[in-house]
């Protein structure tokens, strides 16, 4: 007998991580760690957490925080969109994971505004059956 019910896809949203990073091209940016803001949104299929209400059957984004915050305080970046880009592959990279979108925020990169951001996202395919 088929499912008819489709997949509970639950949304995570780990917001405003503040972290200190060196990013940028400027001699300064590269001498400096500046503040940077990290946004992740991550879906994933969550029938057995919500069933069966066990942690061993949801998405450990503790997990997944600690990791982020290990990539970007140990790290050295060009360009935001590397970084960002990097910080997605971290989150795709765990099986649960179906779709995801990493913002990262530059505060002060410009005057007058209150940040810059790159935003970057993507989706596994699913299979066909």
């Amino acid at each position: 007998m088929l499912n008819k019910n489709p997949p509970t896809l639950a949304t995570i949203r780990i917001k405003n991580l503040r972290l200190r990073t060196y990013v940028g091209i400027n001699e300064d940016e590269i001498q400096n760690q500046q503040d940077i803001l990290v946004n992740v949104v991550i879906g994933y299929a969550a029938d057995r957490a919500v069933q069966f209400n066990r942690i061993e059957e949801a998405l450990n984004y503790r997990t997944i925080t600690k990791e982020i915050i290990a990539h970007v305080e140990g790290g050295r970046f060009a360009l935001l969109e590397r970084l960002t880009k990097e910080l997605l592959e971290i989150v795709m990279n765990y099986e649960q994971v179906e779709v995801a979108e990493v913002e990262v925020d530059k505060p002060h990169a410009l005057r007058f505004s209150d940040s810059v951001s790159v935003t970057l996202s993507a989706r596994k395919e699913q299979p066909r059956g």
